[in-house]
């Protein structure tokens, strides 16, 4: 059995732990679990600090559970928020969760019949029989309304400071409800401990409370520090939104861009909480990336394990390769080998006209694509001496006074690829 608390602690992945947590897990096979709300049908990394702890967690030796919150979904968690947010169907939710588990997949053994395979499980499963009235009878009455004001995410809800609009009854017992997770999976599950994001505190010792009053049993709990960037902005946004999990709402390769970009203070941090790396392998990353900062080992390994983790070795080959296609000395072969959607991302951003098919037929006379027709150089004769200069490529190929461009040059049927020099980019796009 490894010391699931010791792994965490050097991670840096531990805010808040109750006494007698280390103790308790290191005195044999322990099961935890943490809850994932279901209000989309895939994780974001903002969900992987959780799903990497239960990870840990296995790998430990201890049996993971994951709790996505089917029940108290419907409801919504105040932690964080200034608002309600939307309640969702039961359809909605039935479809979220089938997305979510199979994500988890990847990063959790369900299926093998060890001791401690992981298993998911649904609030809404124990909670749709209860009746309202067996719920306040049975449960409620073990948590005083001065505990449950006395909660963070409570307060902050009613400070006058925090321009909110107060919290409906729904809200106010979301922590109730969590906590009775908690209650019931100890009971039925022996589940001992609960774990969260720091956000999570005052919910998850509602649960340790509801168990100590209700059924006189000791149950633990421990949180990680919610993830920041050194800069300020919010860790797992990008211009687009969420950074999902899931390949058609955030491409492989933006997906692994988003690590490729991190900076180099985060990089040390995220390298020890989102990958299974081990300490010494991790520190001599680190070291070496220091000596050579300007080759981003770090942010490369990052963008390595977590891509070949969600998305597999051949999507993290073609994201690497898409990546090195602005920077590095690729070739016409290169540009081929990306599908449109990923070309159209790989050069977001480089100026771009659009022209006719009709346009190539008998050719395009290259001077003409340079300049009138696109506007990418501002005259005939500056585009005449910048081929003169030998510093115009097209689809990444070195041309001559002369060329014509034609169908021959379309890539994915519709796009040509113009260079000058070797960082100003120009993207023709071909309607038919």
């Amino acid at each position: 059995m490894k010391n699931f608390v010791e792994e965490l602690r050097w991670r840096g992945m531990i805010q808040d732990i109750m006494p007698e947590t280390e103790q308790h897990l290191m005195e044999g096979l322990r099961a935890a679990y943490v809850g994932i709300d279901p209000t989309a049908d895939s994780l974001h990394i903002g969900h992987l600090v959780g799903v990497m702890m239960l990870r840990h967690f296995q790998n430990c030796g201890h049996k993971p559970y994951a709790l996505v919150g089917g029940a108290t979904g419907m409801i919504g968690d105040p932690s964080g928020k200034s608002a309600e947010r939307n309640l969702l169907t039961e359809e909605a939710l039935a479809h979220n969760i089938q997305g979510i588990k199979k994500q988890l997949a990847k990063f959790l053994d369900f299926e093998s019949t060890a001791s401690n395979r992981a298993e998911l499980v649904n609030n809404y499963d124990w909670m749709k029989g209860f009746s309202f009235l067996s719920f306040i009878r049975d449960i409620g009455k073990h948590i005083t309304v001065n505990y449950m004001m006395a909660k963070d995410s409570v307060k902050k809800r009613f400070d006058p400071n925090e321009n909110t609009e107060g919290m409906s009854f729904t809200e106010f017992s979301y922590q109730l409800l969590q906590g009775y997770d908690f209650l019931h999976l100890y009971q039925e599950k022996n589940v001992t401990l609960q774990m969260g994001g720091s956000d999570q505190w005052g919910n998850i010792t509602t649960g340790t409370e509801l168990i100590r009053r209700k059924v006189g049993g000791k149950a633990f709990a421990l949180t990680c520090p919610l993830i920041t960037k050194a800069d300020g902005t919010k860790f797992g946004k990008s211009e687009g939104g969420n950074v999902w999990l899931d390949p058609e709402k955030t491409s492989p390769y933006k997906f692994y861009q988003y690590w490729i970009n991190t900076s180099d203070a985060d990089a040390e941090r995220y390298i020890k909480i989102f990958t299974m790396l081990p300490k010494e392998e991790i520190e001599s990353l680190i070291a070496a990336h220091r000596e050579a900062p300007h080759l981003r080992i770090l942010q490369s390994k990052l963008a390595e394990e977590l891509t070949l983790l969600v998305h597999g070795q051949q999507e993290w080959e073609k994201a690497v390769q898409a990546s090195q296609i602005l920077f590095g000395n690729s070739t016409s072969e290169d540009l081929k080998k990306l599908d449109a959607k990923t070309f159209l991302e790989v050069f977001d951003g480089v100026p771009q006209a659009e022209i006719s098919l009709a346009d190539l037929k008998g050719g395009l006379d290259l001077i003409g694509a340079l300049s009138a027709k696109t506007g990418f150089i501002k005259s005939n004769s500056e585009a005449r001496r910048a081929i003169g200069e030998n510093s115009i490529s097209v689809n990444k190929e070195k041309v001559a006074d002369g060329h014509l461009l034609g169908e021959k040059d379309l890539l994915n049927e519709r796009f040509i690829l113009l260079q000058r020099g070797k960082k100003n980019y120009f993207l023709i796009i071909v309607n038919k």
